[in-house]
């Protein structure tokens, strides 16, 4: 199947020069969370998601954190008095966009479309003719092909974030490379040569590549469903107290830090990086329990002395992989905020 087959040509847009109220106001309306931005051809050259609308340089932006966070963690769409403060915001869709976006065309095949999002950590591509956007593919059109579920058209640019990650055998199924079939005699191997030797080292590695490639999309889909468990998961009173519980017997232990929650980087608006530079910012990249839990801390232990901080833990292919939030009691908040 090619990307024509399942794409959603019903699609919503907007101009570079929209403002980022209007352009919030389309996401509310729509019930999305990102919408692509097109030149007057039709060409799509960027795509402007909730997070994008987050302000990035106000001096009174602190005072938003919570408010902001506060709606990340509940999973909503952006939210009607976040777009009525908005209206006083001078940006515009080219100021905020991501770009250049990635296309594909509409004779891309399902299978690299799948592979495209994982690499790009995407979840959604526009499909292109001649230049011009005509369709959307997302993760959510892919699963209800992979689940055999009918197409409906429906939302252009919105996924359930629940969407992607299963089932597992499917997108297994979907971005597995096609075994090639084994004959039932080799005459390879009555050639008994360096050269035909040569060629099973280089056959066994080839094998070897196509065994890790098959194993690190496994590992990504299982990252893909933990991040989205934990985007819709709420900090309860009682993980609370247990987190705390860990933390004083790691003090009694003479311990100066613990952590509190180990969590895969896309769980970020921003994959991680201002975690990663470190940008003082990013607690407002936080989503799901992760902001849950800097409400926490910042309401309750910040005011006696405990010190919060994020982390890269891990770094696949030379990206964040891992981050954790970790509550300090040994060192002066001032050295690290």
């Amino acid at each position: 199947m090619k990307a024509a087959d399942v794409m959603t040509t019903a699609i919503v847009t907007v101009q570079p020069a929209t403002p980022v109220h209007t352009i919030a106001e389309t996401l509310l309306k729509h019930g999305i969370s990102a919408v692509p931005v097109v030149d007057g051809a039709g060409t799509p050259i960027g795509i402007v998601s909730e997070g994008d609308l987050m302000p990035r340089a106000d001096s009174d932006r602190e005072a938003r954190h919570d408010w902001w966070l506060q709606i990340l963690s509940e999973g909503e769409a952006v939210h009607p008095d976040y777009v009525r403060f908005l209206k006083s915001d001078p940006r515009t869709a080219k100021d905020v966009m991501v770009g250049p976006v990635v296309t594909v065309e509409e004779t891309t095949a399902l299978a690299d479309i799948a592979d495209l999002l994982i690499e790009k950590r995407i979840k959604r591509v526009p499909v292109v003719r001649d230049g011009r956007i005509v369709g959307i593919v997302s993760r959510a059109d892919l699963l209800k092909t992979m689940t055999g579920l009918n197409h409906t058209g429906g939302d252009p640019v919105h996924d359930d974030p629940n969407a992607w990650p299963t089932p597992s055998d499917k997108l297994a199924a979907l971005t597995r490379p096609v075994a090639r079939p084994v004959p039932s005699h080799d005459p390879a191997a009555d050639d008994l040569s360096a050269a035909a030797f040569r060629e099973l080292g280089v056959e066994h590695e080839h094998d070897e590549d196509e065994k890790r490639k098959h194993a690190k999309e496994l590992a990504d889909e299982k990252h893909h469903r933990l991040a989205s468990e934990m985007l819709a998961s709420h900090l309860s009173d009682e993980t609370w107290q247990r987190l705390l519980r860990n933390a004083r017997s790691a003090a009694k232990k003479g311990e100066q830090e613990s952590l509190l929650l180990r969590f895969p980087a896309e769980l970020c608006t921003d994959h991680g990086r201002a975690v990663n530079a470190p940008d003082p910012e990013w607690p407002s990249t936080l989503r799901g329990m992760a902001a849950d839990i800097y409400l926490r801390w910042k309401a309750e232990l910040r005011p006696h002395g405990f010190v919060l901080q994020a982390r890269v833990v891990d770094f696949p292919d030379g990206i964040p992989g891992d981050i954790g939030l970790f509550l300090s009691w040994g060192k002066s908040e001032a050295a690290h905020h």
